[in-house]
């Protein structure tokens, strides 16, 4: 195929970013949204709805630290529960901001412009819900400080052996680096918004976090090195933090747990479920400001590809649980597949199957692909399909213990819903005021996919 048929194909592929916008342009609908004086009645509305629930996890957890972790449905054999189970998939949602920011950054990939800034916030959100269950489930929380190897008068260190440790190391980097990543790339919008901010808090507040930026080819030049190191670092976070956190399991000797599979299969699983959510936010927030011309159908494209791609991933690591239980001879993983089956849990495990990966399979047609009602249906599906992943892998493989006299079932009470839902409140909460006070679409970065727009940097 000659090279002009390939070229000509390529602009056929819907664009980055609509035509016919300049700089100016560009600048004002992205700032407007954050610098407008009035605060839109869908807004308050939304941010009120979450600010209700972030409320109902405050709730929860003072009744917690008042009364212990019994108020959890946890027992014996099930001695982990919603806790672990909500600490896995909000760390999953996370990893999709760091893989469109850091990873297609190094790929040279353009249309992650769009999409690459609410999506490091959303890592940040989420790394910030994840984080509380941890330190909850200690039972203690307020030695949580313990975990830190720190000289102390007491001469007790961690141990290092514990995936406990393994997981505050590798959260704490992730959301250090994460953090770092975000705020970097905010710089120059800061900038931007200090020029243009009406009020005089606006502009001293925004001045502070610009840090001196003018726009120089020194602070370009610096900004684009410290941008692209800390792009390098995250990447291999994306494969280390879900792989420890697989280490929670895969370390053990429990029949669903005890699997080489599960680093891979976790890393897969946390990228389909974090562009999932990625898609379930940003099909709205699209709607909702009007930014269709930015956020277009060919980034929903894309991100139902990636989607479709780690589900079947996912898909290869259910059928390679299931082959190896019954290839390996083991007659507890045996049984541990056939109580997934047809064990008292099946009606989750056929559920998870149908959300995972049954129903993705949709994305396979463009015409489904291309459809919004569609894409937030499926998106919406994957998230619940992944936290019932997380519950059959957690409580499933706890509740038939080795010994008959042990089993047990498991359900959880008004305070593990109240603190999952809670915990989608404080994300919520956190996401809105992202969305109001700081801008979601990086601006400088859509200026560069503007038509001719390095002939307009280059000129005099």
């Amino acid at each position: 195929m000659s090279l002009p048929v390939i070229e000509a194909r390529r602009d056929r592929r819907p664009p980055i970013i609509a035509p016919g916008h300049t700089f100016e342009t560009v600048t004002d609908r992205i700032s407007r949204v954050v610098l407008r004086r009035g605060t839109p009645r869908g807004w308050i509305v939304g941010f009120a709805l979450s600010f209700s629930l972030m409320m109902v996890l405050f709730y929860a957890t003072a009744v917690l630290l008042f009364r212990g972790i019994g108020v959890w449905g946890i027992n014996i054999p099930v001695a982990w529960g919603f806790d672990i189970v909500n600490f896995v998939w909000w760390i999953g949602i996370g990893h999709a901001g760091t893989l469109i920011s850091a990873i297609l950054l190094l790929l040279k990939q353009e249309w992650r412009t769009s999409i690459n800034r609410f999506a490091e916030a959303m890592t940040l959100f989420a790394v910030a819900c994840a984080g509380l269950y941890p330190v909850l489930h200690l039972g203690r929380p307020w030695l949580a400080y313990w975990l830190f190897p720190y000289p102390n008068t007491m001469s007790m260190w961690p141990q290092f052996r514990s995936p406990l440790i393994w997981d505050v190391f590798a959260v704490s980097t992730y959301l250090t680096v994460s953090l770092l990543f975000w705020f970097v790339g905010l710089i120059p919008d800061f900038a931007t918004l200090r020029d243009r901010s009406a009020s005089r808090v606006g502009r001293a507040t925004y001045g502070m976090l610009a840090m001196g930026w003018r726009g120089s080819a020194q602070h370009w030049h610096r900004y684009e090195t410290a941008y692209l190191l800390l792009a390098g670092l995250a990447t291999p976070l994306v494969v280390s933090v879900h792989t420890i956190v697989s280490f929670d399991f895969a370390v053990s000797v429990i029949p669903g747990w005890h699997a080489t599979i599960l680093p891979p299969y976790f890393v897969a699983g946390a990228i389909y479920s974090g562009f999932a959510m990625v898609m379930t936010l940003a099909i709205p927030i699209r709607k909702f400001y009007g930014l269709e011309d930015f956020i277009t159908m060919r980034h929903l494209d894309n991100m139902a590809r990636v989607m479709l791609a780690t589900g079947l991933i996912v898909a290869y690591g259910y059928m390679m649980e299931t082959f190896m239980a019954w290839y390996g001879g083991n007659p507890y993983e045996s049984f541990m597949v056939l109580n997934r089956f047809s064990g008292p849990y099946w009606p989750q495990y056929w559920l998870l199957i149908t959300c995972n990966v049954i129903l993705p399979q949709v994305l396979w047609f463009k015409r489904l692909r291309t459809s919004i009602p569609a894409l937030f249906g499926v998106s919406l599906i994957v998230n619940l399909g992944m936290w019932l992943e997380r519950y059959i892998i957690i409580v499933v493989s706890l509740h038939r213990d080795f010994l008959p006299s042990s089993w047990g079932m498991y359900a959880g009470t008004i305070y593990d819903w109240s603190m999952l839902f809670g915990s989608m409140g404080l994300f919520l909460t956190l996401l809105f005021l992202f969305i109001r006070y700081l801008p979601m679409i990086s601006i400088f970065e859509m200026r560069t996919l503007v038509p001719g727009a390095h002939v307009e940097e280059e000129a005099p």
